[in-house]
């Protein structure tokens, strides 16, 4: 047995069975020993950031890690901006790195890098296997080190010779660490800042965005009548009818200044304080209001929800939560605009959906709209990097490939991972892609205004157009092997759409959407 055997057996006994990879000469035994170990199941991305935006959207909805193959150091760093993103979820991810010989790397080959310096900057677990027989223990290491809690990156650099040469051992799997329980004099001290009645901002995220965390916030909020949200950007939210509708925190500086106007303390729960997405000129970075005391009662690493499911039997003993009624908005008509398209998912959104959203600007009014629709999970822009979405989505179908997945995309952000499409065709992956066309950088325009830059012109707002050419997103999934259509009307999204969840396999819908700037 030879060293990449032994990894792929060890990763397989630990539960990690599905290899998202985009290899390269260095990963070619790795390649090979797929065919010696045929319970791990490898799927190619055509990019990097595909291949790694889709272990993240695996492991958000398995609760478990996929691995990842690359090439080297340039490989990981194509992989970076989405492996941002899972740290940034904490979502567990195991990386195969692979690496120039042992013997090869004194002598500086183009491809030579700094492989531990990049796996460094996501400030997860990172190890190099110095031996065959090595392979497998470090393999076993590395699955913990994603599952330890919360969750997190774990970069295991693998050199070629390292992987071919016989030797390899099979290791049993080492368990991660687990949830830290929150002592109880934090959960009782917490409860004396809500007996204050003083204004309160009850703030949760990661584990707590669940049916448990939710319903004990909600418990919580009604009994005290503290405020809550859910942070941001979170790893997974569920909900829908049946469930707390529970208002995420804006974006927005001025939005949060809005939802926290008046608050007297901040209690946060499995997430961190907030702060402003971006500095800008004359603006506060830091969200919490002046003179307002911030609590944790729990940080990312401790067993949030048992610690709101205490403190809500501590102050809400009685108390049922409040649960979103089912409810359904009417489907619009007339031209598709940023405002309406939204009702017609709601509307039409089918039970125990996934929904991966990066639609960004044009997906503002997506809360509200599907608040009482059918129980469903969001899988968010956790970090930021955009490009996510087509990606998660489609590790995420392959991870529940019983459920319809639906990924709702912003022109932009979709073209930095569009090949995406391409692995979707061909594991013919259950996926609902609607592409909201505005031609433009929404979201930049507005952030142009809002840092208060002066003197832009054409020559900058022609930094912020998609117009010029037109992009073709039905042409560009057709060349894919993705199914597409076009609609300019809510009628048109409606019948695209329902056409689209109802028969198996991916579809693309290429929704035109003026901008909201």
């Amino acid at each position: 047995m030879n060293g990449a055997q032994s990894l792929i057996r060890t990763l397989v006994d630990a539960g990690v069975d599905v290899c998202f990879s985009n290899p390269g000469t260095s990963e070619m035994h790795f390649v090979a020993a797929l065919d010696t170990v045929p319970e791990m199941r490898g799927v190619l991305g055509l990019a990097e950031g595909v291949v790694t935006g889709a272990a993240d959207g695996y492991a958000r909805i398995a609760g478990k890690p996929a691995a990842t193959l690359l090439h080297l150091g340039p490989g990981l760093g194509n992989g970076l901006a989405n492996l941002h993103n899972a740290r940034r979820a904490n979502t567990p991810v195991v990386n195969v790195i692979g690496d120039h010989a042992t013997y090869h790397k004194r002598y500086d080959a183009p491809l030579e890098s700094d492989i531990e310096a990049v796996a460094g900057s996501l400030e997860g677990w990172v190890r190099r296997s110095e031996s065959s027989a090595d392979v497998g223990a470090d393999a076993a290491a590395a699955v913990a080190a994603a599952m330890d809690a919360p969750g997190r990156v774990a970069t295991l650099i693998l050199p070629a010779d390292v992987s071919w040469s016989d030797g390899g051992v099979v290791c049993a799997p080492v368990p991660g660490r687990t949830p830290k329980p929150v002592a109880d004099t934090t959960v009782k001290a917490i409860a004396e800042v809500l007996g204050t009645g003083e204004p309160t901002a009850l703030l949760i995220g990661g584990a707590a965005c669940r049916e448990a965390g939710l319903r004990a916030a909600s418990r919580i909020a009604t009994a005290t009548g503290a405020t809550p949200f859910i942070e941001t950007f979170p790893r997974k939210l569920e909900r829908g009818a049946g469930l707390p509708a529970i208002d995420r925190l804006g974006y927005l500086a001025e939005q949060v200044a809005y939802q926290l106007d008046g608050v007297r303390h901040v209690i946060i729960a499995g997430t961190k304080s907030p702060v402003s997405f971006f500095a800008y000129p004359g603006k506060e970075s830091d969200l919490v209001p002046e003179g307002a005391g911030v609590h944790t009662l729990a940080e990312g690493a401790d067993d949030v929800v048992a610690a709101l499911s205490q403190l809500a039997d501590l102050v809400a003993p009685d108390t049922e939560p409040v649960l979103a009624e089912p409810r359904r908005p009417e489907l619009p008509s007339g031209e598709l605009t940023a405002q309406n398209w939204v009702d017609v998912i709601g509307a039409l959104l089918p039970e125990n959906a996934i929904i991966s959203d990066e639609a960004n600007t044009s997906g503002l009014l997506l809360p509200a709209a599907t608040a009482g629709a059918p129980r469903h999970d969001v899988l968010t822009l956790t970090g930021g990097a955009i490009g996510q979405g087509i990606p998660a989505a489609t590790g995420a179908a392959i991870a529940a490939p019983d459920r319809p997945v639906i990924s709702l995309e912003s022109d932009g952000s979709a073209l930095y991972t569009i090949s995406a499409l391409w692995t979707q065709a061909r594991e013919n992956l259950d996926v609902t892609t609607v592409i909201l066309n505005n031609r433009a950088y929404a979201i930049l325009r507005m952030e142009l205004q809002r840092v208060g830059a002066e003197g832009s012109g054409p020559k900058a707002n022609s930094l912020l157009d998609l117009s010029t050419p037109d992009l073709n997103f039905v042409s560009i999934a057709e060349g894919l092997g993705v199914p597409a259509t076009r609609a300019t009307t809510a009628e048109e999204l409606a019948e695209q759409f329902a056409a689209a969840i109802a028969e198996p396999g991916p579809h693309l819908i290429e929704a035109m959407v003026p901008p909201l700037l």
